[in-house]
């Protein structure tokens, strides 16, 4: 029987993404291979709790609601993450993913939206990018950047280009919280001409840290 270790499954708003603001279920796996420097769930990389898929499926069901977010730490350490995200398109559920780009995406159900990270040279795990990724992806996925600094700007904007990422699907830039000025990105983007959606973590903005919300 698949299992997967389970740190929280829990019913709130989106704070990132296209989806930004629609009520959603997260479910959110153990585990992390990477330890970007501003990562905001280290309480993921340990612990949690086994559970069956049919367990899962059961806690999200009880939520009523028709979006459900597969997150981590980082959801495809574990590979019993591709038959979840199957089960959870079989029964109906709009289905996106978060994922930090060091996993491989190609197995992932078409169905599913993949929320992609490229990490960049603050997070400390740049060089843990798979590139590769990136044919992986169609039009209703989306590559994030999460933005530190002057240095992680620049660079988020040559991948953009290089990969001609704004083409082929939506690109997000994310300011680290208390680290970079939202303002400050947003003037960035403009004064580039910047053809990227910024965006910010909602859920910080209403809840502050807070876990499982």
């Amino acid at each position: 029987m698949s299992e997967l270790r389970i740190t929280e499954i829990f019913h709130s708003l989106q704070g990132e993404s296209s989806l930004t603001g629609l009520p959603t279920v997260f479910v959110r796996l153990t585990g992390c291979p990477l330890r970007c420097v501003y990562c905001d769930t280290e309480y993921a990389f340990n612990g949690g709790k086994k559970q069956t898929i049919d367990q899962i499926l059961e806690t999200v069901a009880s939520y009523d609601c028709e979006r459900v977010c597969v997150t981590g730490g980082e959801p495809l350490a574990q590979p019993e993450c591709l038959t979840l995200l199957t089960s959870l398109c079989d029964s109906g559920y709009q289905v996106s993913i978060e994922t930090s780009g060091a996993m491989d995406v190609s197995m992932v159900d078409s169905r599913v939206i993949k929320v992609m990270d490229l990490k960049t040279p603050d997070s400390g795990e740049m060089g843990r990018n798979r590139y590769d990724n990136i044919d992986s992806l169609d039009s209703k996925d989306q590559v994030k950047f999460v933005i530190a600094s002057k240095t992680d700007y620049d660079w988020s904007t040559m991948q953009v280009a290089q990969y001609k990422l704004n083409e082929k699907l939506e690109v997000l830039f994310s300011p680290v919280y208390e680290k970079l000025a939202p303002a400050t990105l947003a003037q960035w983007i403009l004064d580039d001409r910047l053809e990227v959606r910024m965006q910010v973590q909602l859920h910080k903005i209403l809840w502050g840290e807070q876990q499982g919300v």
